[in-house]
């Protein structure tokens, strides 16, 4: 359980706002939460990450993340918000760390938080739980918790595992994960990161042919659940 990290959360939905602050609460997180963006930069001094709403009533979501990042550029910023299009998420990415579109499940925020923080430095030494799997970011290891014996990916592997831990939870296209991690377009019908996937689940997975971890969204691309 991680502790002792303090999270700014700004939400003026009062129903919303009461069960993210109960839910990171419990888990261990110290939170402040704001209805609004007006002392965001005074209390985010104290703070190890921000989460905070678009729609706000005053300085909207996008305004105040800005100054937030413009004061203390070294921390981490999860936006919030029931706007979908890719317009409104390009323009929070600007400056946020991470986008996450609401109805969301408490447990996607909180590995999102989870990464962020790990991320940014200011995580706890514990791993990343994935099924049977502990994921070490900081020292890029994997280990199986069942044996406890290290599972050992080449460079390419690590790549898009890493690549796709950072975006827990979301669904990633075949042309962002190959872009991400050689560096170049994607060519459509190159199979380069298929057969890679196919090798990497055969490593992680208990089952490659029903893979837990690593899923498969057919026709764009693939996601790791959190």
């Amino acid at each position: 359980m991680i502790s002792n990290k303090n999270i700014l959360y700004i939400e003026d939905d009062r129903e919303i706002g009461a069960w993210v602050n109960a839910d990171l609460t419990e888990r261990g997180y110290t939170v402040t939460w704001l209805t609004s963006g007006e002392r965001a930069v005074e209390e985010a001094a104290s703070c190890h990450l921000a989460i905070l709403d678009v729609m706000l009533p005053g300085l909207d979501g996008f305004t105040v993340g800005q100054r937030l990042k413009k004061q203390y550029p070294a921390l981490p910023i999860l936006m919030l918000s029931a706007r979908t299009s890719i317009d409104d998420k390009l323009q929070g990415l600007q400056f946020a760390d991470d986008y996450l579109t609401k109805p969301f499940h408490p447990d996607e925020l909180a590995a999102r938080v989870e990464v962020l923080l790990r991320r940014s430095g200011t995580a706890s030494p514990e791993p990343l739980e994935l099924r049977h799997l502990l994921v070490y970011e900081r020292e890029n290891l994997i280990k199986d918790r069942e044996n406890g014996e290290e599972i050992v990916l080449t460079g390419k592997q690590f790549h898009i595992f890493q690549y796709l831990l950072r975006h827990l939870g979301q669904i990633m296209t075949k042309e962002q994960i190959y872009e991400a991690v050689w560096g170049e377009p994607y060519l459509e019908g190159d199979k380069t990161l298929m057969v890679h996937i196919r090798h990497l689940r055969e490593k992680l997975e208990r089952d490659p042919a029903n893979p837990e971890i690593i899923e498969t969204i057919r026709g764009i691309g693939y996601r790791v659940r959190a």
